[in-house]
């Protein structure tokens, strides 16, 4: 594409969103550069995905090690290092972030380091200087939401970025305001760690979104764990005091005020979509009122050459859907036929056990009207589950009846999010519960327990007794 431009492509912002939009721009034989105010990488490798995960293996690993001597291999007294803790996972950040820089220059995508603003539909000022571009693609990601009476210092009151810096010593009294992905993500690791943690959610149900037997299924675990878990409840107030966080908690349905005392308080409420200094009004682009900048299937803003993608377009908020409104917005500009047209999206808590779903839940089936079946293989018949001492949860299926064609399907166990990639290609080929069961899984896995549920959709599971 040759332009009077300075760019065919400008990105703004390099998390996963931006650097996959201006790889494939670039890889598709546009000139890009992509202007990123942080590190590239964004949230998910800097404040994100990455070091959450890092914590959440090592805390799994101090848990595994508490059952090791069922299988007759024992240790001394556990003692964490919280320095080479905290070592180890940044420096899992700062390889990829450094892989993220050095893709850019294999493909020759301009790094602009610097707070991107528009100037004009063309023209974006980053740091001191201006560039113009033919095409614009906003991906500028979010931030936490914030909750009034709770003021995150980031030492004592944390938000995810605050708790991914685990204290010295681990506080041991920790609670997690928000029963969502990222609050109980964070409770798992703090637990592990040592603290007793309690989580505590306004709505009626943990994990908003999730297939309600699988909720059960993962509350359950949790709490057998050791997390306390109050749903329908709010927290008001936080005032710091010698002995602690006194934090007012309300129950939402009786009005019933209380106050507990605790180390640590992360604020996890949800996350906001990130548009502060881009000054979009310059170029016309459209912001509603939540804040969001909303696309069209092939991710076109109302400004037909500017494009939006990831966090700040639209809910859910997820890196991988971001990757691919990335990858979307750079084959439009390329002229491709390219659009966002997924037929679901992968939601994963990556706890242990880990909950996982991609399609609709059973109830959401129901309300858009479909006759269903369900399949249901608890993993406490696996084989494969047995030896890794991780028998917590099962397999959920939801079909229709008539036609048996695949409408969802959940997790609850070990590597659920890795399982849920073949029901994420069999719902977008449109696939049956019958296809799956007729094809032959490796024996012993876990990937066994998905042909299993297929089965017992039609009561044939092999290793359950079917009903």
């Amino acid at each position: 594409m040759t332009t009077s431009y300075d760019y065919d492509v400008l990105v703004i912002g390099a998390g996963p969103g931006g650097y996959h939009a201006a790889i494939r721009a670039a890889q598709l034989g546009l000139k890009v550069a992509c202007a990123e105010r942080e590190a590239v990488g964004g949230v998910c490798l800097n404040v994100g995905c990455i070091p959450t995960k890092a914590l959440l293996h090592a805390g799994e690993q101090i848990a595994a090690a508490r059952h090791a001597a069922d299988f007759g291999l024992t240790f001394g007294e556990q003692r964490l290092d919280i320095a080479k803790l905290n070592g180890w996972k940044d420096g899992i950040v700062k390889k990829l972030t450094g892989g993220v820089g050095s893709l850019f220059k294999a493909n020759k995508v301009a790094h602009l380091q610097g707070q991107a603003s528009f100037v004009d539909d063309h023209t974006v000022q980053v740091g001191d200087k201006t560039y113009t571009a033919g095409s614009i693609i906003i991906a500028t990601g979010s931030d936490p939401a914030k909750l009034p009476g709770l003021d995150v210092d980031q030492v004592q009151i944390v938000d995810s970025t605050g708790a991914l810096v685990m204290p010295d010593p681990v506080p041991a009294r920790m609670l997690c305001v928000g029963g969502g992905v990222i609050g109980f993500e964070f409770a798992h690791v703090y637990n592990n760690m040592g603290s007793k943690v309690k989580v505590i959610e306004f709505l009626p149900s943990i994990i908003p979104g999730a297939d309600a037997d699988a909720v059960k299924e993962f509350q359950k675990s949790m709490k057998k764990q050791g997390i306390e878990i109050a749903v329908q409840t709010k927290a008001n107030k936080a005032e710091k005091k010698q002995d602690g966080i006194h934090v007012e908690l309300e129950d939402v349905k009786t009005g019933a005020k209380t106050t507990e005392v605790f180390d640590r308080v992360l604020v996890a409420v949800g996350r906001r979509p990130r548009t502060d200094g881009l000054n979009a009004q310059a170029a016309g682009v459209f912001v509603n009122e939540r804040g969001f900048i909303p696309a069209d299937s092939r991710q076109r803003t109302n400004v037909p050459h500017i494009y939006s993608v990831g966090d700040v377009a639209s809910n859910p908020m997820l890196a991988h859907k971001a990757m691919k409104e990335g990858l979307v917005a750079a084959e439009v500009i390329a002229g491709k036929p390219a659009e966002q047209d997924a037929v679901a999206i992968p939601g994963v808590v990556y706890t242990s056990p880990e909950l996982a779903w991609v399609g609709l839940t059973e109830q959401e089936a129901k309300d858009k009207g479909y006759e269903v079946k369900t399949g249901v293989f608890p993993l406490s018949a696996s084989g494969r589950a047995m030896t890794l001492q991780q028998t917590d949860g099962f397999v959920k299926m939801v079909v229709e009846k008539d036609t048996d064609l695949l409408l969802g399907v959940h997790i609850v166990g070990p590597h659920a999010s890795d399982l849920l990639g073949e029901a994420g290609l069999a719902l977008e080929m449109a696939a049956t519960a019958s296809d799956i069961a007729l094809t032959i899984h490796a024996h012993p896995t876990l990937g066994e327990s998905v042909l299993e549920a297929a089965e017992a959709v039609h009561k044939q599971a092999i290793h359950i007794m079917n009903r």
